[in-house]
């Protein structure tokens, strides 16, 4: 029987959901032992809601709609269209899709058609998204005369031939943020005709703009706002967004300006079924003195692919890493090579870095079914259209509440049922959320959270807005920036002359200033470096400067399309990594000093026995060294490294514990360091629970006594300089956060700490010293303090 009819007979099986019967198989599949699900839940459907066409839309587009299958509009859709028609800021916020593309195509098109002059700008975090838009746009107005509007891609693919084309003669052009920037923005005066008619600007998945790189963002298209101004161009914004909490001052902050928010969604939606899935524990796998040790997400993920896969079922499995999609899509072509090998080549795996025809060609495998399982990161959470999926795998949670609806949405279009399988990685916060579902399954979808304000962001961004056109003094007090602005003067880098002919005094930058360059608006720590294929001199990918002496030293072992790479040679100063194709038997992982000072304190409280604090903090990092671990988990040496430090100028939370406190804790002195590193991991662990981040954009230091504070403190510290807002929620939420943090300890079932809990996957100091149970005690203490407080108060 091939597998299509499997899946048919499967559909039809007794009075079960479609998505129950795939769940059913796959347990089926993986046989006898412990039950690894710890919770189901079942999504009902949703019916349409339609409305009539706008009036003012051309007929021409809305035959050129209906020929797509578009017979009439939902209701979301028209009023989206409709507020940006009569010149209102919107943002349309519903779900995974929900058709928001509609919303923006009907005025956007309306207005290019009726003002042969009219140019629009589309912008969306990622290339494969862009790429996607202009495809659904170009195939709407093809061979017809709606294709006067000249949809064209700018972006980092585009040959600079047809870049020229762009700017002479494109009416519609679909880039990015970082391309925004450094391509139009900078070189304002060779887009005069773009912007000097600009009407409409869409921002497409804009809850992606979050932390540095969404505040950063904000301050570009403010910068756009300002220089369409300058030609006479007011341009209305239109912004789509999964579900998200309070999208109308999240969108307004991000434009800065006053938007109208769209979230209540008519869409159609078929019957879902949501599986929380925990890996068993397994003997097999070689534990430290024979206990058992909990089998990956990344096996797990690809063994239930290839049992969805063999089933005729398509499937999309989302991992956080670009490491982790190789895995994956490796390990479920072994699976089906035995199982169906006729399907192993029908799985493929997903993700940046990839040359641009081989992106496209896995995207358009995908939306046609070529393919029936991918594997990917993220890059295929936002927005690629990727019809009629079956299931969606997601290996380990994705950092946020709107990410995983967001990639849980890629499944069921339309009425059709699906299955969505969350497989719980070895991190706290994962163990914690399969255990406790409703911390997932019905907790608000987090706020955007950009700040603008970062000196660190606001700083460099003057810069670019000065030397595209100098700014007043309005310009400055409207932004809050007179204090960032007097230091980049004290630097030399910008300065204040007077008018001409009366007019106002503005801000210059000096000769030497060139701004642009230095803006990595993803918030990178510096130049990406190269990895260079050392034998062919080819370029296989990059790396931020910042994560590269950690990950690309010398020894390390890379990971790129399947093949593995061993560094041979790092160098930080000419920005490239050489590495050279060998399998060499082992991993590596890197040893780190981190250093952390307090350079501000912004807010404190005494609590008792604890003092919290928010404080402006300085961390110092150094790689010291390596350790080489082999494949059955064996450390087999350790090797030491000699690279420069590096210093974050960033925002931390913070809480100090008094000798009493301890002392009544019961922690010694000897078990005081391991409490701490172990309080401290787990808290990390779970602040993306309150704070709305990923544990990749944070880190922490503990130390027994700390030279400015005199006392046992720990510190969870932002990743990015300046700050991201993720600590300062944290410290405004820290018994919530602490609570649960304190509770994924002891719902453990581990005896001495494991990555579930307390161990880190980026601990700098190889996961010692930790000790579980006196963490339990130094959190249980600090709680009862911070909760006597709160109860005094």
């Amino acid at each position: 029987m091939n597998p299509a009819d499997q899946t048919g007979l499967l559909a039809r099986a007794g009075s079960e959901s479609y998505g129950r019967s795939l769940l059913n198989r796959v347990l089926l599949d993986a046989g006898a032992g412990d039950d690894p699900l710890t919770h189901i839940t079942e999504l009902p459907a949703q019916r349409a809601r339609c409305a009539d066409w706008p009036e003012w839309v051309p007929s021409e587009l809305v035959t050129a709609l209906r020929t797509a299958g578009i017979d009439r509009p939902w209701e979301h859709q028209t009023r989206t269209a409709e507020l940006a028609a009569a010149g209102n800021h919107v943002i349309v916020s519903t779900g995974t899709a929900s058709g928001k593309s509609l919303g923006y195509q009907l005025p956007v098109l309306t207005a290019l058609h009726a003002d042969p002059r009219a140019t629009a700008l589309y912008l969306s975090p990622t290339k494969a998204l862009g790429a996607d838009q202009l495809r659904t746009v170009g195939g709407l107005i093809h061979d017809n005369p709606l294709r006067e509007a000249h949809p064209a891609s700018y972006d980092g693919d585009t040959p600079a031939e047809v870049r020229q084309w762009v700017r002479a003669n494109a009416r519609w052009i679909f880039t990015n943020p970082d391309m925004l920037h450094v391509g139009v923005l900078r070189s304002h005066q060779r887009w005069a005709r773009v912007l000097r008619h600009l009407r409409y600007v869409v921002v497409d998945e804009c809850h992606s703009y979050r932390g540095v790189f969404g505040s950063h963002v904000a301050l570009v298209l403010r910068r756009l706002r300002r220089l369409a101004a300058w030609y006479g161009a007011d341009p209305v914004f239109i912004l789509c967004s999964a579900t998200s909490a309070d999208p109308a001052t999240s969108a307004s902050r991000l434009i800065g300006a006053p938007v109208t928010a769209v979230t209540e969604d008519a869409s159609p939606r078929g019957a879902r079924t949501v599986a929380l899935w925990e890996p068993p524990l397994s003997t097999a796998l070689g534990g430290e003195n024979g206990a058992p040790v909990r089998r990956t997400a990344t096996g797990e993920a690809a063994k239930i692919m290839a049992s969805l896969v063999a089933e005729g079922a398509r499937t999309l499995t989302f991992v956080r890493s670009r490491r982790g999609a190789e895995l994956i899509a490796l390990d479920s072509r072994r699976v089906l090579a035995e199982r169906a090998p006729e399907l192993q080549e029908r799985v493929a795996a997903y993700r940046a870095g990839y040359l641009a025809e081989d992106r496209r060609e896995l995207e358009r495998s995908l939306s046609e079914g070529t393919l029936l399982g991918a594997a990917s990161t993220n890059a295929l959470e936002l927005g690629v259209d990727i019809a009629g999926l079956d299931a969606v795998i997601i290996a380990g949670f994705p950092g946020t509440v709107a990410s995983f609806w967001q990639q849980a949405g890629r499944a069921g279009r339309r009425s059709q049922g699906s299955l969505v399988v969350l497989v719980a990685t070895d991190d706290p916060l994962d163990t914690y959320l399969v255990h406790h579902p409703a911390a997932l399954l019905d907790r608000p979808i987090e706020a955007t959270i950009t700040d603008p304000a970062n000196p660190y962001v606001l700083g460099p961004q003057l810069l670019c807005a000065a030397m595209e056109l100098p700014l007043t003094d309005a310009e400055v007090t409207e932004l809050d920036a007179e204090a960032v602005l007097a230091d980049l003067a004290e630097q030399g880098l910008i300065r204040r002359r007077p008018g001409t002919r009366g007019g106002p005094a503005r801000w210059h930058v000096t000769a030497h200033t060139q701004p642009h360059d230095a803006v990595d608006v993803r918030g990178g720590l510096g130049t990406p470096v190269a990895i260079v294929d050392a034998e062919s001199g080819r370029l296989l990918g990059t790396a931020d400067a910042g994560r590269a002496p950690a990950t690309l030293h010398d020894g390390a072992v890379h990971l790129h399309q399947g093949e593995t790479y061993l560094v041979d040679e790092l160098d930080l100063d000419g920005g490239v990594a050489f590495v050279t194709e060998v399998d060499p038997g082992f991993t590596t992982s890197a040893r780190q000093v981190t250093s952390i000072t307090i350079e501000a304190i912004i807010s404190e409280q005494v609590h008792g026995a604890v003092t919290t604090a928010s404080a402006q903090v300085a961390v110092t990092n150094q790689v010291v060294g390596y350790l080489r671990t082999s494949v059955t988990g064996e450390v087999l040496d350790q090797v030491e490294l000699d690279l420069p430090a590096q210093t974050l100028h960033t925002k931390a939370v913070l809480y100090t514990v008094t000798p009493h406190l301890l002392s009544a804790a019961g922690i010694s002195d000897d078990q005081l360091p391991g409490a701490l590193h172990a309080a401290e991991h787990a808290a990390i662990g779970m602040l993306p629970l309150v704070a709305g981040c990923d544990r990749w954009d944070i880190g922490g230091v503990s130390i027994a006594e700390h030279p400015d504070t005199g006392a046992p403190t720990v510190f969870v510290y932002d990743g990015q300089p300046g700050g991201a807002g993720f600590a300062e929620r944290g410290f405004a939420q820290l018994t919530a956060w602490l609570t649960a943090t304190l509770s994924v300890i002891h719902s453990c079932g581990c005896q001495d700490g494991c990555p579930s809990c307390v161990q880190s996957p980026k601990c700098g100091n190889g996961n010692s010293p930790l000790d579980k149970a006196a963490a339990a005690r130094l959190l249980g203490a600090v709680l009862g303090e911070l909760r006597t407080a709160d109860i005094a108060r």
